[in-house]
């Protein structure tokens, strides 16, 4: 899983624009226990989501006529600039050109060549995650796409990472999971899964759904119905993993939730 160091191209944000910042807050204060930091002008108002002080992503208003609510991963550069050239080398485009955060990093917004959104983060005072791998928190990054071994030549020309091949215990089902540059597959981040195999997913198009770990899969859905949400993928257990769910929160954004099962 992702180093606590974060390793240069693992994930080390999320965050999460939506058309009603109280609306959201509410929701996953209720769902996670979040808090919110609200941000001031000099950020655009983006807040600053935290889990006992700790953070755990960001948000900010994103009206229905500029973008659907959604959630978005970013993920570790030690130079944006530099992974910009390479998003372009490698066939994808820039959504925004590198920028300054005042003193806490620089980011950059990219499009993979099939869509997909993803976004890049310096840090310099703000290394991001502050928590991971933990109830409420992030625990894993899942691309849908329509060509996963395209997807996979793609980072790996931009980020360098590494792929592994998982046999789905039980199934004949085959899930392909990444790593950072010089890491092996126990520093696996996330996973590249075929948009047709999840037709919830695909009518979204390409994009990456970032994971929260919980402690029970069935009480955190019901928790999200009651908030508001939705369910759009049921609860399934998959041997040798966890259980998972879908969930979107009342304006559209969706996310997983997971209770993984102890690695051996």
């Amino acid at each position: 899983m992702i180093s606590p160091t974060f390793l240069d191209g693992a994930p080390n944000w999320v965050d999460l624009g939506t058309p009603d910042l109280d609306g959201a807050t509410a929701f996953y204060r209720g769902l996670f226990g979040w808090d919110l930091t609200p941000g001031g002008p000099e950020v655009g108002g983006y807040g600053m989501l935290t889990l006992d002080g700790r953070y755990v992503g960001g948000v900010m208003t994103v009206s229905e006529e500029e973008a659907p609510s959604a959630w978005s991963v970013s993920f570790k550069s030690p130079d944006v600039d530099a992974t910009a050239r390479a998003v372009t080398e490698a066939g994808g485009s820039a959504a925004f050109e590198p920028m300054d955060v005042l003193d806490f990093g620089r980011m950059g917004g990219f499009t993979d060549p099939a869509g997909a959104y993803f976004g890049v983060w310096q840090p310099k005072e703000h290394p991001g995650f502050g928590v991971i791998q933990e109830p409420n928190a992030f625990l894993w990054a899942e691309l849908y796409t329509p060509d996963v071994p395209a997807a996979a030549a793609f980072f790996a020309g931009v980020f360098g990472w590494g792929t592994d091949e998982m046999k789905v215990e039980g199934s004949d089902y085959t899930y392909t999971t990444v790593h950072p540059a010089g890491a092996g597959p126990e520093s696996s981040f996330g996973g590249l899964v075929r948009m047709g195999d999840v037709p919830s997913e695909a009518a979204r198009g390409p994009h990456w759904l970032p994971y929260f770990a919980v402690t029970d899969v069935d009480a955190t859905v019901a928790e999200a119905k009651r908030l508001g949400g939705t369910e759009t993928l049921a609860a399934m257990e998959v041997p040798g993993v966890g259980k998972m769910a879908n969930v979107a929160d009342p304006y559209g954004a969706v996310f997983a939730v997971m209770k993984p099962e102890p690695r051996q």
